[in-house]
């Protein structure tokens, strides 16, 4: 968390941010001082890091930029819509000051985003482009996220590359990502594989994507396949778990997004080809600071972290921070999680996975 506050000035510092940030100086009177209250809506428990880390870090940040004045008030849509925009209604009811939203379903959410604005409430869309009125969004490079994903494969099947058949486990064609990794996982794929399956994973279920890899290995056949494109490391549980069921005595090539610690101990034991990590911890502590800057009306702070900009369906340019990625193999685990922080090599290195950690020098 310490390295994530530190990555976070330094993010700022770069942007060209004025001297004193973070401090009370700014250009605008604060709108509101540090009794402020953040609501923060989830998506999913299947994804592990929303509860282990995106919520514990806002809330550390969010008190530490308020001198534990602020508080978060958290809710988790379980992976129903309706839930959300139940949650949703609730925190507008309550007043808070600012939402910061992770939207199940992108489209569906857009009327409460709509009932915030009208109730004078900001709206940071967080890791997923929520439609409506939203006043600004943070979250990785998600076409980059895809293009990571899909070189690996190229790259690991070499010259075997054109002939390999592989099958594509797609994220929720309801969440606004989806469709910019698959984006950037074609721009690798299409013309270099063969694609011969592929399948979009309602609500980003494990279950299903597991249902789904059956099909294709009793389509295809269990040896046949060279590769899975699997858009996350849920999705990747999911996959690998039919291989074995299969009887497959050599997994192929699977990906995987969001370096959840189950994923990292199987990219160390080989059953888990990759994942793409995403700073997370950046990601999640600069929401907070956007947050509480919009709140407060500190412009010039908030400008800073939101240089860059996007569209959705119903709205352009909007201000944005998107945080690059990087794929995580076997040879930089020491490099990525466990040097942020994110893992100690202990919680990798259980004993069930001691000697893969030793095979590859993870130490």
């Amino acid at each position: 968390m310490a390295l994530a506050a530190s990555a976070s000035a330094m993010s700022l510092t770069a942007c060209g941010a004025i001297e004193g940030i973070g401090g009370g100086d700014s250009s605008a009177a604060p709108e509101k001082g540090d009794d402020i209250t953040v609501g923060l809506l989830l998506p999913d428990t299947d994804t592990a890091r929303f509860e282990k880390f995106d919520y514990p870090l806002i809330k550390k940040e969010v008190a530490t930029l308020t001198d534990d004045k602020g508080k978060v008030v958290y809710s988790n849509a379980e992976a129903s819509p309706k839930r959300q925009s139940e949650q949703f209604q609730r925190m507008i009811d309550d007043e808070v000051d600012v939402i910061l939203l992770d939207a199940l379903d992108s489209k569906a959410i857009a009327p409460d985003v709509q009932k915030a604005k009208d109730a004078g409430i900001p709206v940071i869309a967080y890791d997923r482009l929520a439609e409506g009125p939203v006043d600004a969004y943070v979250s990785h490079d998600n076409e980059l996220v895809g293009e990571v994903q899909g070189r690996a494969i190229v790259e690991d099947l070499g010259s075997k590359a054109a002939t390999g058949k592989v099958v594509m486990m797609n994220g929720d064609p309801a969440d606004p990502n989806t469709a910019l990794v698959k984006k950037g996982a074609l721009s690798e794929l299409e013309g270099a594989v063969n694609i011969v399956k592929k399948y979009d994973t309602d609500k980003w279920s494990p279950a299903v994507a597991k249902a789904n890899m059956e099909k294709a290995i009793a389509s295809v056949g269990v040896g046949d396949i060279a590769a899975v494109y699997s858009a996350s490391d849920g999705l990747a549980d999911g996959v690998i778990d039919a291989f074995k069921e299969a009887g497959a005595t050599k997994i192929p090539p699977v990906t995987g997004q969001d370096a959840n610690l189950d994923a990292v101990q199987r990219v160390v034991s080989g059953e888990q080809f990759m994942t793409v990590y995403k700073s997370f911890l950046l990601e999640a502590t600069n929401a907070a600071r956007m947050a509480v800057y919009k709140v407060q009306g500190r412009d010039i702070e908030f400008d800073a972290l939101t240089q860059d900009s996007v569209d959705s369906p119903t709205q352009d340019d909007i201000p944005a921070q998107l945080v690059s990625v990087v794929a995580l193999t076997q040879k930089n685990i020491k490099d990525t999680v466990v040097r942020d922080g994110v893992y100690s090599v202990d919680q990798i290195c259980t004993p069930e996975y001691a000697a893969d950690c030793a095979k590859i020098g993870l130490k």
